[in-house]
């Protein structure tokens, strides 16, 4: 039965700003469906407020509406469109789904005629009300722990008495675990009780007894109309129960999984789909699994839409989940629809890996000083990166050198803990670092039964590091010289990355690439093609591994390479890696617009990225995917196999610009602006220079490298200072001081987390107005693309403020100042692409706060409110395809839009929620007001120097 034909306009809902607990998973999910309704010509028309992101670009749905998420938002677009057939809510994770339940709730869509597709309201409030999901589960004979639901403080109290502890506290109706958690002590209960009661929107929880060190698994289930189901990916969670799967390291395929006991899992799985409603779409069901040889299985939820981790298992299987999900949900099934990699076998088969990926959370406690470090039940990370290998140890080694958290894999880099009780402390409470931690205490002589009984992790996973622990103990015995070929391809193979055996051998990372070069262990690239090779794949998405020579009867050796190199002009886009505050979405919405445009010039597209999360890393964006790290060894590699005419790196964030360093030592074209432009810019000395010669004015500043001669500078300067660390992103490490005492334990403070690094003493315009303003230059010609007033004052990170586009408080004076200061700036840095210059304004005087030759935060921003595809221009102008006067600007924009931060700070109740020069916020919204006596704009005013804090 093909698709239906009477659903010919639908709605999408989005997941609005990105949150810990919500991230660009949905983002990439969401422009997946989206362009899956569009190949069937369907209208499409989205409401989504964050700004960030590719999916509300204006060219992927038929109408995008930037507007807050909410029910009044939804009654407008529905009036506007009264052809809208259904509602598509399962893309926008649990945001989109709690407003199609509110919208259901007061018969919004009753009133519009409007049907939910792709799940069933039943099965949403089964799923979430977890006493409900119990008593079905008990019904069709599914193991559930013991647990009880209490809508009351004395209910929950009543229960605690039954069971005994430790209990697990549930609030219904969260999303990322929030309200969770384990409770140990009965003194803990009283206060855990009641936040999880406050939590839950209809003040619900469930109480469960714990399943410490019981295994967890996730399934990703696929089924349509006709009630055929899939099982596109089984992840295994290395860490044991009690901690949330988005702070969890997990494996796919599953490892320690009896074959046995699977069959029943999918069997299970299966039933439970199929129990909670008669949808068409996407579900994810998390089992619990006892550590012993009965293997009893206990399911814990079930999600009935594309989840968080079906991202992960579209980009480890090569299955896209959400674009299946979306054709399902009109009313295809799987067997009427191809394998999108083969494209000669159906959509209904189950993806055989033949290799093993590892995803690993990426964290930014740093950023919440005095924050709970420790993981649990309510999920903290702000993002995650994958690593594809051949075995188990190269995928864990690729993903933690994907984290950019300066550690070059599992051991052999000095960086690792040494002290026994440090060691064990770490492993009894789980904290962001665990996955290192085990091989400190294995290096340590901690034995593998000890560190078993403390964490629970599974002893396959804890054998796998001890081979690691004893390969490297092996390698450390020789030099570079009298290692043997054998012993070095035996470490490549297991992921250790030429910096580590450098470590080992006592030499350079450069004489480990020679010697592996000139003995012919070089890396090999394989597709990622969901059927273990059993059928030729389509899409060009690949992952690097080392392997032995294979030799044919006639004598002829080779490794086999996947990877076919053509003729065509090639450019390497650097991705952005994993996300973070400070480095979030926007910079993969810049990749993939970069990528766009530089296949309109006919170059072959190549990403290099390792996120998961993001649409750059999906099959289809470029010519060619390498999911590997952004990480040196891996990328020059890929440049030494590829040999594109040069790479972009200004597109990706502080992660690709990083790297420019390298490129330019090893003498491969950067696209667009110069190495020693990029470098002048970050160099505040020089960049002082390149502004006195302008004319241009800055605050006075000096730069220090020892507390001491901080507090030489000042006395130069005067109070306040703005205490800095160069080549930083996001703000990091800044602080404004007010005093000789607190200069001095800040610098102290900086250089212990920062080593070597050169900090950057400003003086602080107190009281300043701040703005920042975005261009594209070619070298000769510049044009602004936007001007930005914040609305808080100077002092606070402009990825925390409110700004407004256009400024609503400059006068004509003081914007022509920011236009000469743009201008002049981009020209003398030989900008050639984008810039972003952040300016403080006092006493009508502009002063130059940095400049940035690179896409910021703000452009994505600036195009969705001008409706002007500014990236692809920008691009255009990197390759030299275009010049800026080529382009034909027509930005327009009534009255103002607002870029709203968000942040995520109910997962850090203890925390300061003061703002300053350091950047807290995760995510973002865009508003448009008519004018400024909106309300809305007037209550963000009143408020602006609420949360400055030093």
């Amino acid at each position: 039965m093909p698709k239906r034909k009477d659903l010919k306009s639908i709605l999408i809902i989005g997941s609005g700003p990105i949150i810990i607990g919500q991230a660009c998973e949905f983002d990439y999910s969401g422009s997946q469906s989206l362009r899956s309704l569009r190949e069937d010509g369907i209208e499409t028309i989205l409401i989504n407020s964050n700004p960030a992101t590719i999916m509300t670009d204006p060219k992927m749905a038929d109408h995008v509406y930037l507007k807050p998420l909410t029910t009044k938002s939804i009654i407008e677009i529905l009036k506007n469109h009264p052809n809208i057939d259904a509602v598509l809510p399962t893309m926008g994770g649990q945001t989109a789904l709690n407003l199609c339940i509110e919208a259901d709730e007061k018969g919004i869509w009753e009133d519009f005629d409007v049907e939910i597709i792709g799940v069933d309201i039943d099965a949403i409030n089964i799923t979430e009300d977890r006493e409900k999901f119990r008593e079905l589960m008990l019904k069709i004979g599914i193991g559930m722990p013991p647990q009880a639901s209490a809508t009351s403080f004395l209910k929950g109290k009543e229960i605690a008495q039954e069971f005994g502890f430790p209990l697990v506290i549930r609030a219904s109706f969260t999303l990322g675990g929030a309200g969770a958690a384990i409770v140990h002590d009965p003194e803990d209960f009283d206060d855990l009780l009641s936040k999880g009661l406050e939590v839950s929107p209809i003040h619900e929880v469930m109480i469960d007894k714990a399943l410490m060190g019981w295994k967890e698994y996730e399934l990703e289930l696929l089924r349509d109309k006709n009630d055929n189901v899939v099982i596109i990916c089984t992840i295994e969670n290395m860490d044991p129960m009690g901690i949330h799967t988005g702070d969890s390291i997990t494996v796919a395929p599953a490892m320690t999984l009896s074959d046995k006991t699977f069959q029943r899992m999918r069997d299970m799985a299966i039933h439970m789909m199929r129990s909670i409603g008669d949808f068409a779409g996407g579900c994810n069901v998390q089992f619990a699994v006892s550590p012993d040889e009965k293997e009893d299985i206990i399911a814990i939820e079930i999600n009935p839409r594309v989840s968080r981790s079906s991202a992960l298992a579209s980009k480890a299987t090569g299955y896209p989940i959400a674009k299946i999900a979306s054709k399902l949900a009109i009313g295809y099934t799987l067997d009427e629809l191809d394998n999108q990699i083969t494209k000669s076998t159906s959509a209904l088969f189950e993806p055989t890996l033949d290799y093993v990926i590892v995803k690993i959370p990426r964290w930014n406690f740093d950023k919440f000083e005095g924050s709970d470090r420790t993981l649990g039940l309510q999920m903290k990370s702000v993002g995650e990166v994958m690593g594809i290998g051949r075995s188990f140890q190269e995928a864990l080694h690729k993903a933690t050198q994907s984290l950019e958290i300066k550690r070059n894999g599992l051991g052999a880099d000095g960086k690792g803990y040494k002290d026994y009780d440090t060691i064990i402390q770490k492993l009894k409470v789980p904290s962001w670092d665990r996955v290192f931690v085990l091989y400190d205490a294995i290096q340590l002589g901690i034995p593998l039964s000890r560190i078993h009984d403390i964490t629970k992790i599974d002893m396959w996973f804890l054998k796998q590091y001890e081979e690691l622990h004893f390969l490297e103990q092996e390698v450390s015995k020789y030099t570079v010289e009298s290692l043997s070929r054998s012993l070095l391809l035996e470490a490549k193979q297991k992921g250790f990355a030429d910096r580590q055996i450098a470590h080992m051998l006592d030499c350079y990372e450069s004489e480990v690439h020679k010697k592996r070069t000139e003995l012919g262990i070089n890396r090999v690239y394989k597709l990622v093609d969901t059927c273990a090779a059993e059928f030729k794949a389509m899409t060009p998405y690949y992952y690097s591994t080392f392997e032995e020579e294979i030799e044919t009867a006639d004598g002829k050796r080779y490794v086999a390479n996947d990877s076919e190199v053509t003729e065509k002009r090639k450019i390497v886009v650097l991705g952005s890696g994993p996300n973070r505050i400070g480095q979030g979405i926007e910079f993969d919405y810049c990749c993939v617009h970069g990528v766009l445009a530089a296949a309109e010039c006919d170059y072959e597209t190549i990403m290099i990225n390792c996120n998961p999360e993001t649409v750059s890393t999906d099959f289809d964006t470029a010519d060619k995917l390498y999911f590997e790290p952004v990480f040196w060894e891996h990328i020059y590699d890929i440049i030494r196999h590829e040999k594109p005419e040069g790479v972009i790196v200004q597109l990706g964030g502080q992660t690709a610009l990083k790297l420019a360093e390298k490129l330019d030592k090893y003498g491969i074209n950067i696209i667009g602006t110069s190495f020693e432009s990029l470098d002048l810019a970050e160099d505040r000395g020089s960049f002082s220079t390149l502004l006195k010669e302008n004319n241009i004015p800055y605050p006075r500043f000096g730069v220090a490298e020892t507390a001491d001669e901080a507090l030489v500078l000042a006395d130069e300067l005067n109070f306040p200072l703005l205490v800095r660390p160069s080549y930083v992103l996001g703000g990091q490490g800044m602080k404004i001081v007010i005093n000789k005492e607190e200069l001095e334990a800040h610098v102290v403070d900086l250089l212990r987390s920062i080593p070597n690094n050169k900090l950057l003493l400003d003086h602080y315009l107190d009281g300043a107005i701040e703005a920042e303003a975005d261009a594209i230059c070619d070298g000769e010609d510049v044009y602004i693309i936007g001007i930005m007033e914040h609305i808080e004052p100077c002092g606070i990170h402009s990825g925390d403020s409110n700004a407004t586009l256009p400024p609503f408080n400059l006068g004509e004076f003081v914007m022509q100042q920011i236009k000469d200061h743009t201008r002049k700036i981009a020209l003398a840095l030989n900008t050639v692409g984008l810039i972003n210059i952040q300016f403080a304004v006092k006493d009508d005087v502009v002063y130059i706060i940095e400049a940035n030759p690179r896409a910021s935060r703000t452009v994505p921003f600036i195009a969705k409110a001008y409706g002007e595809p500014y990236v692809n221009y920008a691009t255009k102008v990197m390759l030299g395809e275009k010049k800026v006067k080529d382009f034909d600007f027509k930005p327009h924009l009534d009255g103002y839009a607002i870029k709203q931060p968000v942040f995520s700070f109910n997962k850090f109740p203890n925390v300061n929620k003061n703002l300053g020069p350091e950047m807290k916020s995760t995510g973002e919204s865009i508003l448009f007001i008519d004018s400024l006596k909106d309300d809305e704009f007037y209550n963000l005013y009143s408020r602006r120097k609420m949360y400055l804090s030093k």
